[in-house]
């Protein structure tokens, strides 16, 4: 199946980058025969050349024959999307699909679509775990294992806010791999993965940890493990092994330019993932709580403006009428800076830590006010009523335009200096397609201003093909047209 592509700039297609060369690996990572120890660790070779200079490189031969078996490659057909235009002549599945990413292409017949990717046995009964845009739309899927055997595969449960899957096989007695604890890791570790780029089935790949925590865009709630492990399309759903032989992470998008590896490869933690397989194994679907607040980072400048003495935490821009939050109490301008006695470094950790528990669950909320500390009691609520707590806004895709939006209070129609308009919570479909993003707010459709989603909704309903909708960014304001689904 086709890796995610993350680009900077979404309203910019990728161009096609040129190839890219390495150094030899020996070059990178030598060292004094004198400062290497007398006997290798486990898991690293150690050869000495002429010269007196000593090569210690991680030996991943034995990780790779003991779960190796256990990393499966995975086929799809999707259902035709039809004729009309689409994004590459070869479908939204295909290994060439990244290099005509935003590049119109007449389809003109309709049929299946095929698609690859890869995946790994959790248990030993066939149930597997992959990335949900792997299976996602798939109309049938085929699991091989490494001995060439195929079986069909049905999916157990799909979770599209957080890329995980699960799926089943009719099998018994499969090697499986073993669970490890990706908070554990740390920046700097060799890592390697195990999938089928390309559909080259059971491909190892090796690199270190070059980051965690990373947050990517439209990915609110999972802070993922930067690699440089090279991993291309058809590695998605594969896994990232540490040297322990245990599973940290799923592979499921890389930062490019060409649509091929450049060096930056991400994967969800396996301990979000897992969080998530468990929810859908149990009941086929992820229930997440909610806050009910946008929030922005802290820079230096709100830090001292607001008394902080450093700039962390994570901002609260706006609070959602009947949300959670509201009940509580919070209020924008305050700061959250802890959840259950858990600092906030940075924004992008309350959205992680609010979607890791449950709605009903109570948290004690450390905020900044007036500078001061006060503690807060929030019950949560229910993802896909509100905004959970994020910078990117609410994930549930809304209406023909793929907007979520609500009306602005009064307080933020002064902070805007605006008489109207509708602060975007969600984006998907056309709007995203647009480079509509959440935190902008809509002041009218058409030359209609807009106060409520009804309004919204009427202007979407009597428009042919486009909608043109005045968005204020910050002190700017555009028109931008959005396709009518």
């Amino acid at each position: 199946m086709t890796m995610r592509k993350v680009i900077r700039n979404p309203l910019v297609a990728a161009a096609l980058g040129a190839l890219i060369g390495a150094a030899p690996l020996a070059a990178l990572y030598s060292v004094r025969a004198a400062d290497a120890a007398n006997t290798p660790p486990a898991g690293v070779t150690s050869s000495e050349p002429r010269g007196g200079v000593a090569v210690v490189l991680p030996d991943f031969s034995t990780l790779v024959k003991k779960y190796g078996p256990a990393v499966v490659s995975i086929r799809v057909i999707e259902k035709s999307s039809g004729s009309g235009m689409q994004g590459t002549p070869f479908g939204p599945s295909s290994p060439f699909a990244p290099f005509f990413h935003n590049f119109p292409f007449q389809a003109p017949q309709q049929g299946p679509i095929e698609g690859e990717g890869s995946g790994f046995i959790i248990r030993p009964d066939g149930l597997i775990l992959t990335n949900a845009h792997v299976v996602a739309g798939a109309s049938k899927i085929t699991v091989q294992l490494r001995d060439r055997r195929q079986f069909p595969g049905k999916v157990v449960g799909i979770d599209k806010v957080s890329d995980v899957a699960v799926i089943k096989i009719a099998a018994n007695n499969l090697p499986t791999v073993q669970i490890g604890d990706s908070s554990k890791l740390e920046v700097g570790q060799w890592v390697l993965a195990i999938g089928a780029p390309f559909g080259f089935d059971n491909t190892a790949t090796a690199g270190i940890v070059s980051a965690k925590g990373r947050m990517l865009p439209h990915s609110n709630y999972v802070p993922f493990i930067q690699t440089d492990v090279p991993i291309n399309p058809g590695n998605s759903g594969g896994p990232l092994f540490n040297m322990q032989g245990q599973v940290v992470g799923i592979n499921s998008q890389i930062y490019s330019r060409s649509g091929g590896y450049m060096g930056l490869s991400f994967s969800i933690p396996i301990n979000v993932a897992m969080h998530v397989a468990d929810q859908l194994i149990a009941t086929g679907h992820v229930r997440r709580g909610e806050l009910g607040v946008y929030i922005q980072p802290v820079d230096q400048g709100l830090a001292d403006s607001f008394g902080l003495p450093a700039p962390e935490g994570a901002l609260v821009a706006s609070v959602n009428p009947g949300s959670p939050a509201q009940a509580a109490g919070i209020q924008a301008g305050d700061v959250i800076i802890a959840l259950n006695g858990h600092k906030i470094e940075n924004s992008n950790d309350l959205p992680v830590r609010v979607a890791s528990l449950l709605p009903g669950t109570k948290v004690d909320l450390t905020i900044w006010r007036n500078h001061a500390e006060r503690h807060v009691t929030v019950t949560l609520g229910a993802m896909g009523t509100g905004t959970l707590a994020a910078a990117g806004g609410a994930q549930s895709p809304g209406g023909r335009l793929g907007l979520v939006v609500r009306a602005l209070t009064p307080e933020e129609r002064q902070q805007d200096n605006t008489k109207s308009g509708l602060l975007v919570q969600g984006v998907s479909g056309p709007a995203e397609d647009a480079g509509i993003q959440p935190g902008d707010i809509v002041l009218s459709a058409n030359g209609e201003p807009v106060s409520s989603p009804s309004q919204l909704q009427a202007a979407v309903a009597k428009s042919k093909g486009h909608v043109a909708l005045l968005i204020q960014r910050g002190d700017t304001r555009i028109f931008v047209p959005v396709e009518v689904q």
